[in-house]
């Protein structure tokens, strides 16, 4: 008995800083198991806690500049004066491995992967936060920004939420739970919708 080829897709998560997007995503890597994360690649300094080749790949300036010039990557942005990039080999090894990939990526990129991928295969999804109060209190929070840069992502965060009409899906985070749980019912819906959309052009070209 040989099995339907599942429907692999390119699954977006934006959301300005302290909407939730980081940890949304790690929750959807631990509990939809046929899902890679696409491991961004950037030039900023790693903070506590975080790891080469698990929560980026650190390099710098000229290594960024250098894979660039080698198209090694789908799309970048440069965010707060540091690069970020998402390299075409994630989606290639993730395809291979019958998987969708996980992008935690900002509106710039977004916009560049819809360029190059046909809508059909991209799940997108904008993560808003429940008020301005509730975004500083957040930042506030994490205790990794001093004043300056907590005001600064404030003010990027009113431009960044100008973009949530580009998705498909907008989300307010008030109860994480609930959030991640109404992502996982949308991802599973998209991908049932494109296996039997799949099923039917089969069973119609078979019958040629």
């Amino acid at each position: 008995m040989t099995t339907e080829k599942k429907s692999n897709k390119l699954i977006i998560i934006s959301s300005p800083s302290g909407a939730g997007k980081t940890t949304i995503c790690k929750e959807l890597l631990k509990t939809i198991k046929d899902i890679n994360l696409s491991i961004s690649y950037t030039t900023r300094q790693k903070r506590i806690n975080e790891k080469h080749g698990k929560d980026y790949y650190f390099v710098t300036n000229k290594e960024f500049v250098s894979l660039k010039k080698k198209n090694f990557f789908i799309e970048t942005a440069k965010v707060f004066n540091h690069y970020y990039g998402s390299p075409y080999q994630n989606v290639v090894n993730s395809f291979k491995q019958n998987k969708s990939i996980l992008f935690d990526i900002d509106w710039q990129g977004a916009n560049k992967l819809r360029k190059k991928y046909s809508r059909e295969d991209i799940i997108d999804f904008f993560i808003l936060p429940p008020n301005k109060k509730e975004l500083r209190k957040r930042l506030n929070k994490r205790g990794r920004d001093n004043k300056k840069e907590i005001q600064m992502r404030l003010s990027l965060a009113l431009s960044e939420i100008s973009h949530h009409n580009d998705y498909k899906y907008v989300l307010i985070n008030d109860k994480l739970n609930e959030t991640i749980s109404n992502i996982i019912n949308i991802i599973k819906y998209n991908q049932l919708k494109s296996n039997l959309l799949n099923k039917v052009k089969k069973n119609l070209l078979s019958k040629k």
